[in-house]
């Protein structure tokens, strides 16, 4: 039993120093990372979502009897991003792919005029949802093929934070899958983005239908 006991002692610090010799690191990209998360939790300011595609930026210019043209799509984000004074109150926004690489009338990048005004430019990155198989009408969320090479192109084109959204159906459950699908699909999407030098944000959005709102409104009476 001493010899037991003995020999347990000597392997708790072992085990306590390897632990703490591991160190996660984000690499090259590691330090601007972390002033990219500052700026854009700055006190005071939002982010502002204008990653619309162009399917639903083309209804909103119909909705006022405007052609969904690039063109035109370009002269409703500029309005946008040049806004006065939009800094004070927005500190990074999120963009679709086509309004990255996109100008003002005059000439100037998008992301020039947003990070004159200290607004830190990010994208979209996901595809997308589709049916997940074999559930009861949940979803996966598209987009992992290709993804670090898309995010070193939207690094150097002027992102610095990406945002990846997947949802979650509790309807029917949610199952085992669909859980699993998300959790990992956004751990990866994470992990890319921050390997190309953009902060990560995460969104499991969480779907709640009207039956469910019935079944838990006795919890809340």
């Amino acid at each position: 039993m001493a010899m037991l006991q003995k020999s347990a002692v000597k392997a708790f610090p072992a085990a306590r120093a390897s632990r703490k010799t591991v160190v996660v690191r984000a690499g090259k990209y590691d330090e601007e990372l972390i002033k990219t998360a500052h700026t854009i939790a700055s006190k005071g300011r939002g982010i502002l979502a204008m990653d619309e595609s162009n399917g639903t930026c083309g209804k909103r210019l119909d909705s006022i009897g405007v052609e969904n043209t690039e063109e035109n799509r370009r002269g409703y984000r500029e309005l946008l991003v040049t806004a006065p004074g939009l800094g004070q109150y927005i500190s990074g926004a999120i963009l679709f792919e086509e309004t990255l690489y996109q100008s003002t009338k005059a000439g100037k990048k998008f992301v020039d005029v947003m990070t004159d005004e200290n607004i830190v430019p990010g994208i979209k990155v996901d595809k997308g949802l589709v049916p997940l198989s074999n559930t009861a009408g949940e979803s996966w969320c598209m987009g992992l093929d290709g993804l670090d090479q898309r995010c070193a192109e939207y690094y150097k084109a002027g992102a610095r934070f990406a945002k990846w959204r997947s949802v979650v159906s509790v309807a029917h459950g949610p199952s085992l899958i669909a859980l699993r699908d998300c959790a990992y699909g956004l751990a990866r999407y994470a992990a890319i983005a921050q390997n190309a030098g953009l902060v990560p944000i995460v969104e499991p959005e969480v779907l709640l239908d009207v039956r469910m709102l019935w079944l838990c409104a006795p919890s809340y009476a």
